[in-house]
């Protein structure tokens, strides 16, 4: 067997939660394989509203596993609250629900260090979502770092305050107020004190030896999806450097997340929404500053699902979708928020930058340099509702001319298309 993936080819909040939400029957492990916290994924069926953050977006299906891979990050604490809200809806995460032994903790101490480095940078702060996310992959990377394994160590506290004290040694060394600092409307000491009660959740978990787990799984004929959190041009390798994430956000990173040979790698579903968002600082060539861009903010909700954050909206980047298709090596597009253009008489599409007099068609290293300017070409909209088609017949033909457009460009074919926020609101054109 193969694993197939599914991951975003944009600044993230693609719609990638739904899309695995929908794919989860067909598969019987869900494993997600990078990030942590500072991902939301966002899913809604039975006129109901889910966000998940660590969990993977198969939770929701009782006959499937879901992993939490050994390239993940955890908060214990957001885990736990993760957790409450299933059980409240009904849902007992530890029936199906597996962690990697390997997996990093993100501790208290991180996110203190993660406000410290975005306030001392000022302007030229990243936008983190202050989750502890940078700090947590710097342990990693510097061989320091705690693991879920450690957990049923006699030691862990002697290795937890450790890493305390080396953090807080940084910390001394910035001009930083401790005593008005807080994590989620509680001072450092009461957010330390529920991190570590949160610990109990996390070791009640089913805890294994990942990589064996989901070799085991493939060997034996299961069929796996790997899902991926934020997007490409995050990644903090191949994105827009240094506003990026701190894990490889791409196909790569499954291999790596979960302990998996390349060979293995499957079908590979590249996430788009049929415009762009980006949260937080960093370069965007399409973005919108007029009322089209408030439009795009108002019609798709763009505020973030970890953060609340606005997100900054403009047209679709096609230079830059070329460039996630090329480094994933992605098989099938799925186009996400196509319901969100219904309102516009004329669309753009991004199809090439002005850069020093130049024309180019790829995603350059001077991504950040303000002399890149986007060139647009121009579609009719459709101006027709289109949240309640459920079928290829019932969309309008200038939206089918802007996916014909968009194939054309990028030569993958849009496998998928979504209408809406909702499960049900999603049409298989190739079924």
């Amino acid at each position: 067997m193969k694993v197939d993936v599914i991951l975003g080819l944009q600044w993230g909040d693609e719609g990638k939660g739904k899309v695995v939400d929908v794919f989860t029957p067909k598969y019987d492990i869900i494993a997600r394989f990078q990030g942590g916290p500072n991902a939301g994924h966002t899913l809604e069926f039975n006129g109901q509203k889910h966000v998940l953050h660590t969990i993977p977006s198969g939770i929701f299906h009782s006959d499937t596993k879901n992993l939490i891979g050994n390239g993940v990050i955890i908060d214990p604490f957001i885990f736990r609250k993760e957790i409450e809200k299933l059980l409240a809806s009904g849902i007992d995460p530890k029936a199906n629900l597996y962690i990697s032994k390997k997996a990093h903790l993100i501790l208290p101490t991180h996110r203190l260090l993660d406000a410290v480095y975005e306030k001392v940078k000022g302007n030229d702060k990243i936008g983190s979502t202050l989750k502890g996310i940078g700090p947590a992959y710097t342990d990693k990377v510097s061989r320091c770092g705690l693991r879920v394994g450690d957990l049923t160590s006699q030691n862990f506290e002697q290795k937890y305050q450790l890493q305390k004290q080396n953090h807080f040694q940084i910390v001394k060394q910035y001009d930083f107020d401790l005593s008005a600092f807080q994590i989620d409307n509680q001072t450092f000491e009461e957010y330390e004190k529920a991190w570590f009660q949160s610990l109990e959740t996390l070791i009640s978990m089913k805890l294994v030896d990942s990589e064996h787990f989901i070799n085991e799984a493939l060997k034996s004929g299961e069929s796996v999806l790997a899902e991926g959190a934020q997007g490409t041009m995050l990644d903090i390798d191949f994105g827009s450097y240094p506003f990026v994430t701190s894990s490889n956000t791409i196909v790569s990173g499954v291999c790596s997340g979960l302990g998996i040979a390349p060979q293995k790698i499957g079908k590979v579903f590249g996430v788009f929404k049929a415009y762009c968002t980006r949260v937080g600082n960093g370069p965007f060539p399409t973005e919108l500053f007029d009322s089209i861009g408030a439009d795009l903010q108002k019609y798709g909700h763009e505020f973030g699902s970890t953060t609340g954050r606005p997100r900054r909206c403009g047209w679709l980047d096609l230079p830059a979708l070329k460039y996630a298709i090329m480094l994933n090596g992605v098989t099938d597009l799925v186009i996400t928020k196509a319901d969100v253009m219904d309102q516009f008489e004329t669309i753009s599409v991004c199809h090439q930058y002005n850069y020093r007099n130049q024309k180019i068609d790829y995603f350059p290293y001077e991504i950040n340099d303000q002399e890149l300017q986007a060139i647009y070409t121009h579609f009719q909209g459709w101006k027709k509702n289109i949240a309640g088609a459920s079928s290829l017949k019932e969309l309008p033909k200038p939206f089918l001319e802007y996916i014909s457009y968009i194939e054309h460009q990028v030569e993958v074919p849009v496998s998928i298309v979504s209408v809406g926020p909702d499960r049900t609101q999603t049409i298989f054109r190739f079924e």
